[in-house]
């Protein structure tokens, strides 16, 4: 009886946790060390298939904390969970936009686990994602040299608005924000606006994820088939395409010129002509296969939980290190074809500048862009002190990720007989349906987009369900609607615009306006004007960097 006559919650001090946009699910740095009461014990992502993890009265005080928990605002601390009713996930993930999801370990003494190295290895495995494929294709746009200047500048200017979003909650005060996210402090100082564009831009950037892997993986499951298909009807070459000669063969799937000067590759059949055209009607990048993925992603993506496609996570590691030893052999094989032409032009090489470079800024604006979780990845560093350092480090090896990739494609695409111009906004595109390195790189990437696209599913449905409805899954029905919608949303894009550069330097161009320059930025000032400390360099600094995001949005739609 005594037992019944306490209060159901007492305030606790430093454990208040909120639904935020991107509070999934996490391990909150506090002194208690304590997990966030609100996740429904059936979206808990864990290394096992068991759903119920937790007792039947634990599960409906959890739903009783999580209704307690919507009734006060993030500084209201007067509602807070005790220590008996806290659910204790055995596992707990972190998902970012790009579709990687991380382990967080548990913490002790109020501290995260995770070690500088592990820590610095987490934010340079999210941030390598699909972009990766275009990085070439954005530097042929930009012009060789205007490029890698490019590269080198986005990284500076995304690593300091990256600093600003890790630095936003210190400079909230009387509040206890250990527990916050990114979109917490929009909310604090933007109100419901805040919360809502948050939210609107983050589903921006997992709706553009999710439609340039469907894209991928229509090529990849493309070239996939049409690799087997040659190799059981023993088909040499595929198609009457410019193309290199010999083992090493590179190819010019794009529109060119007749009168381009690349040795035309021919066909030898084996096979009866009817058999091949049936084949090629049926399947069709950009007609039928793209249909073909319905079958099996879209059933996938109504699962409650997501913890079985987690255990994939190693898939994307072990892609990013395959692509970089293919681009190394690639480059040793092929060796480099480079001409710097600043003002005459050359058939065979682009100029060192081009008008076009603002579609590199785009791409990188996605491919730099960790800003919506990066607190998340960061709260788990054992060395607080470190974070800044970290978060340096992690971008310095990002970016000398994306040049390396970068510049050896670019310099080793053999021009002549080809033209830089044939540089696919896919690199593997360049690389022929046959060739066995790039067969299994296609392999390697279609499977690990399966399982994370399903994650990425998950992750926008949290998102807006759980903040229109209040729960992540409402009812079957919701969430078949939703996903029919971003399923449909994904065929038809891959049908009709299969163009994943474009896709990417629009959506990342979208997003990054919100999350790397203007909220940022404008947080930033807001805080040293309250505080008195504003300068007129310090606004006119932060206020160049709003306009450049606009910019960077703008210069994405031709005139």
């Amino acid at each position: 009886m005594e037992d019944d006559i306490e209060p159901l919650l007492v305030p606790v001090g430093g454990d208040e946790d909120d639904v935020g946009v991107l509070n999934i699910q996490f391990n909150p740095e506090d002194l208690k060390c304590k997990r966030p009461f609100h996740v429904e014990p059936t979206n808990i992502v864990s290394m096992n298939d068991d759903m119920q993890r937790v007792s039947d009265e634990a599960s409906a005080m959890n739903k009783r904390i999580h209704y307690y928990s919507r009734l006060s605002s993030p500084s209201d601390r007067a509602l807070v969970a005790p220590d008996h009713v806290v659910p204790d996930p055995d596992e707990i993930y972190v998902y970012s936009p790009s579709g990687t999801a991380f382990k967080i370990d548990g913490c002790a003494d109020g501290y995260g686990k995770n070690s500088s190295m592990v820590t610095i290895f987490m934010i340079w495995n999210t941030m390598m994602g699909t972009s990766i494929l275009s990085i070439p294709w954005g530097i042929k746009q930009a012009g060789f040299t205007t490029g890698v200047v490019i590269i080198l500048l986005m990284g500076l200017l995304t690593l300091y608005c990256c600093y600003r979003v890790v630095k936003s909650r210190s400079m909230i005060p009387s509040t206890d924000t250990s527990a916050w996210e990114f979109p917490d402090v929009c909310q604090y100082y933007f109100g419901s606006f805040g919360q809502w564009s948050s939210l609107l831009f983050s589903l921006v950037s997992l709706i553009g994820a999710m439609v340039v892997y469907w894209v991928l993986m229509s090529n990849f499951l493309f070239n996939t088939g049409k690799f087997i298909y040659n190799y059981v009807h023993h088909i040499n070459v595929t198609d009457i395409i410019p193309g290199t000669n010999g083992s090493n063969k590179v190819i010019c799937p794009g529109e060119i010129d007749q009168d381009e000067q690349g040795n035309k590759t021919l066909m030898f059949l084996s096979t009866t002509e009817a058999g091949f055209e049936v084949f090629e009607r049926w399947w069709s990048k950009s007609g039928t296969v793209p249909l073909y993925l319905i079958a099996i992603l879209l059933p996938l993506l109504n699962f409650k939980s997501p913890s079985f496609f987690a255990k994939f996570n190693i898939l994307g590691t072990v892609s990013v290190v395959y692509l970089i030893f293919l681009v190394s052999m690639k480059a040793v094989r092929l060796g480099f074809h480079l001409q710097f032409n600043w003002i005459d032009k050359s058939p065979y090489f682009v100029p060192e500048f081009r008008i076009l470079f603002p579609q590199l800024t785009g791409v990188l604006t996605l491919a730099f862009f960790i800003h919506n979780c990066v607190i998340t990845l960061l709260k788990n560093n054992k060395n607080q002190e470190n974070n800044v350092r970290d978060l340096s480090i992690a971008y310095f090896l990002v970016g000398l990720t994306y040049l390396y990739v970068g510049v050896l494609i670019f310099a080793a695409f053999p021009s002549p007989p080809l033209t830089k111009e044939c540089i696919e906004q896919n690199f593997l595109d360049n690389f022929p349906s046959d060739d066995v390195m790039s067969f299994l790189g296609r392999i390697f990437l279609l499977f690990q987009m399966m399982t994370v696209y399903p994650l990425l599913g998950y992750l926008a449905r949290v998102q807006l369900l759980g903040h229109v409805f209040g729960n992540v899954y409402p009812s079957i029905f919701h969430v078949l609607v939703l996903n029919i919608a971003v399923v449909g949303v994904s065929v038809t894009m891959a049908m009709f615009y299969p163009n994943i550069g474009g896709i990417i330097r629009y959506s990342g161009a979208m997003c990054g306006l919100a999350f790397v320059f203007v909220y940022p930025s404008l947080i930033y000032v807001i805080s040293l004007h309250r505080e008195g400390q504003l300068t007129w360099l310090t606004l006119v600094v932060h206020i160049l960097i709003i306009l450049l995001g606009v910019a960077n949005l703008i210069a994405q739609f031709p005139l």
